[in-house]
């Protein structure tokens, strides 16, 4: 499937995609590899991107794609986190196809909220973005909350209650490292102020490289080991992908 894509997209007229599950993408590796390196408008689609189905069991829940992927030059990898930001995948991938990027959109099966934010159209297409401000305002945050995909509506649920124990948390929703690694440094400092040291990411996925979002006084939650055998949201208890998780690791960070 994969060499096939390339060969449409090196054919010309169209931006051409195709899906599969991400666990299989290793399967398919090379041809990501040399459309990225040639530069193909090609869309890869990848589903059940976590452990979210898990009655599929660890041999077809991804755990290191994502890592994987992000390793790739040239490669924008799209994670959105609901139907809104999903559409402005989309979006985010014609444009990228178009400036000779490669994009892989990574999606759940499982079924998500539908998160309310109007910033969404603009500040996906920069990687990440505010998707909820600290309730203290821009100027009083205690703790940053960076979550992907199926996690960002954890981050949200974890602002609420960490408010209810006088913390204020600001929710970034990131999509995508590449995107926002492109921002200019004003933009980016300005999703993640360098002075808000206490940090937690979450992401449905090993935990590897997130330190850079997280920082030395940060954390990270993630799955740093194979899957299980389970329905998906004992899976994510049992490896924590939860709010209270959330909310013990900010409380945690602060130093609480």
């Amino acid at each position: 499937m994969g060499a096939i894509i390339n060969g449409m997209a090196c054919h010309g007229g169209i931006i051409p995609y195709g899906g599969t599950f991400l666990v299989f993408s290793d399967y398919m590796r090379g041809a990501i590899r040399v459309g990225a390196l040639q530069e193909a408008p090609a869309i890869w689609v990848f589903t059940h991107d976590s452990v979210g189905m898990g009655e599929d069991g660890p041999t077809h829940q991804p755990v290191e794609n994502l890592m994987s992927l992000r390793a790739l030059p040239n490669l924008v990898v799209l994670r959105p986190a609901d139907a809104t930001e999903t559409v402005e995948a989309w979006r985010a991938a014609i444009d990228s196809c178009s400036r000779g990027m490669p994009v892989a959109l990574i999606l759940t099966r499982q079924k998500l909220p539908v998160l309310d934010n109007p910033g969404t159209r603009e500040g996906f297409c920069r990687g990440a973005y505010v998707i909820s401000e600290s309730p203290g305002g821009a100027d009083k945050i205690d703790v940053l909350i960076i979550a992907t995909g199926s996690e960002v509506h954890l981050g949200l649920e974890a602002q609420t209650q960490l408010e209810a124990k006088s913390v204020s948390a600001r929710v970034v929703s990131m999509p995508s490292w590449e995107l926002f690694e492109d921002q200019d440094e004003d933009y980016r400092n300005a999703v993640l102020p360098p002075e808000v040291t206490a940090r937690v990411t979450i992401e449905a996925g090993i935990t590897l490289g997130w330190c850079k979002f997280a920082g030395d006084a940060g954390t990270s939650i993630g799955i740093d080991r194979f899957g299980a055998s389970a329905p998906g949201n004992i899976v994510f208890e049992k490896l924590g992908i939860t709010t209270a998780n959330l909310v013990e690791k900010a409380m945690t960070v602060l130093g609480g």
